[in-house]
């Protein structure tokens, strides 16, 4: 059987002063292709799991692949580098432009990804709805908080990873935006089928965007299960009154001819 793109095996984590553990031996995986929304209230571990797979968090115990790969046994900088990373507020170099941002990933990278880092970031900036030619020479500062954060997308492509990690991607952005985004991020996975782990507090973008739902709580998951199944078949009263507060129901047959025909 092959190894999941994204593995974490019973790995605990706790804080300093924390009473109790920030992750009390978490078990998730993510398939090549596969996009897994990490769901629950703040505080539930939901960041901190995912930080785990980019060694900005070191569990105490339990083990962490990315790729078939010990985190542990490889270079932490070299790790962050070959996995995309979308933080909440995009983290963009504000003194620089647009297409460098894009670029920085591939740059780092050195090499071949170097000397093509300019046509890797016009191709991702494309990829998130961004002309290069447009876009390319403006600032952070001259963009919408939406085209910001499609820029910080394009950066976590630009060098076409296999894993890209989001921490509450859109949470930021008005209404309107973040449904732009969302739709965004859709055709991305269309394009390009990467392991993606994604961080929401909100059910219904997660049932949106997702293939599979782990509902987090107190540093456990409460339910790891495909969308509907979630939906359906709620594991723990939690569950269930997470679902019923979301208002989101099970995707309709129409909700799924839909789907199909975007792809």
């Amino acid at each position: 059987m092959l190894s999941p793109a994204l593995l974490a095996d019973s790995v605990v984590k706790h804080y300093p002063g924390g009473a109790s553990a920030a992750l009390g031996g978490v078990s998730l995986a993510a398939g090549d292709g596969e996009c897994v929304a990490l769901v629950g209230e703040s505080g539930a571990g939901k960041t901190t799991l995912l930080r785990c797979f980019n060694r900005l968090v070191e569990p105490d115990a339990g083990r962490v692949l990315v790729g078939g790969a010990e985190v542990r046994a490889v270079d932490a900088v070299g790790l962050r580098r070959r996995t995309g990373y979308v933080p909440q507020e995009g983290g963009l170099l504000p003194h620089w432009t647009v297409l460098r941002n894009a670029a920085l990933v591939p740059w780092l990278l050195g090499g071949e990804m170097r000397r093509d880092a300019t046509a890797l970031a016009g191709e991702a900036l494309a990829l998130v709805g961004l002309d290069a030619a447009e876009f390319g020479g403006r600032y952070p500062r001259q963009l919408s908080g939406g085209q910001r954060q499609r820029v910080a997308m394009a950066r976590a492509l630009a060098a076409r990873p296999a894993v890209l990690l989001l921490d509450e991607p859109f949470g930021a952005l008005d209404a309107i935006t973040r449904a732009e985004l969302q739709e965004m991020f859709l055709a991305v996975r269309r394009a390009r089928p990467l392991a993606c782990l994604l961080v929401t507090h909100d059910l219904r973008e997660a049932a949106r965007l997702a293939d599979r739902i782990a509902v987090m709580r107190a540093g456990r998951v409460e339910q790891d299960a495909p969308v509907d199944d979630v939906l359906r078949r709620p594991a723990t009263p939690y569950v269930a009154r997470l679902v019923a507060m979301s208002g989101v129901g099970p995707r309709s047959a129409s909700d799924e001819l839909a789907a199909e025909e975007r792809g």
